[in-house]
């Protein structure tokens, strides 16, 4: 009977005292930088993808505009000659 009392009255740690004993071994920081790292890669790439689309968008209305006013200049001179 002793040894039933004297085993209830051990002091035990309680649960919450032991889930740090559960915690990780690797750095949290490490592996923020990593992810971080990824996320800056992938948006570096997406911006670069981007302002290729534009620019190859903006060489597109530049020649679009080049024919235009080559087809305007001809109606102008068109229309000059005929005046004449």
């Amino acid at each position: 009977m002793l040894a039933r009392i004297a085993a209830r009255s051990v002091a035990r740690a309680p649960r919450a005292a032991m889930t740090p004993v559960a915690a990780r071994f690797y750095s949290d920081s490490a592996f923020n930088k990593k992810e971080k790292a990824h996320e800056d890669q992938y948006a570096r790439q997406h911006e670069k993808e981007q302002l290729e689309k534009l620019r190859k968008q903006i060489a597109q209305k530049q020649a679009e505009l080049e024919q235009l006013q080559k087809q305007h200049n001809e109606l102008q001179e068109g229309t000059s000659e005929k005046k004449q």
